[in-house]
């Protein structure tokens, strides 16, 4: 039988890609460990939507996450073993989405309060989750290098999780 669990972290550190051992409350875990809080919160977005094309795309940020939060999860040399990043092309694409949704609702006339229903609520409560990685990523960012690319990237998602949360509400 396959285990899951390896007993490595038992005295209060966790391996990174690469092989180095961190405190498991360092800000790159804390980092990473957000992403992945996202990641699924976005999963109980998906499960809630009854949009297939905002589905789709859920999917495919939750796929971005991954690559995100591998990197956030790497070494130095465990970099080098990533086959892809985050890229232009990526933030791109999140002020697409961003721009699509938010011309469908239009212009915003008023605070919006989460709640109208499930789907939009999980999505403004991963838009939270994704403001508080991002400003872990920018306390690890004074301590250690962190791309730019990473950095736009989760600034980019809270506009975009915002803008698919209003277009759930009008629905």
């Amino acid at each position: 039988m396959y285990k899951i669990y390896t007993k490595t972290g038992d005295k209060g550190t966790t391996a990174l890609l690469g092989g180095s051992r961190v405190d498991k409350d360092s800000l790159r875990v804390e980092a990473y460990g957000t992403i992945d809080e996202v990641i699924s919160l976005l999963g109980l977005a998906y499960a809630k939507s009854n949009s297939n094309e905002l589905k789709e795309e859920i999917n495919a940020i939750q796929k971005k996450l991954f690559t995100l939060g591998g990197e956030l999860a790497s070494d130095s040399k465990g970099l080098g073993y990533l086959k892809e990043l985050v890229n232009e092309d990526d933030i791109k694409n999140l002020e697409s989405l961003t721009d699509k949704y938010m011309e469908i609702t239009g212009p915003i006339r008023e605070f919006v309060i989460p709640g109208k229903n499930e789907a939009s609520s999980v999505l403004h409560v991963a838009r939270t989750v994704v403001r508080r990685a991002e400003r872990r990523i920018a306390t690890l960012a004074r301590e250690e290098e962190i791309r730019e690319e990473v950095r736009i990237y989760v600034n980019r998602l809270s506009d975009t999780l915002f803008a698919m949360a209003r277009f759930e509400e009008e629905k």
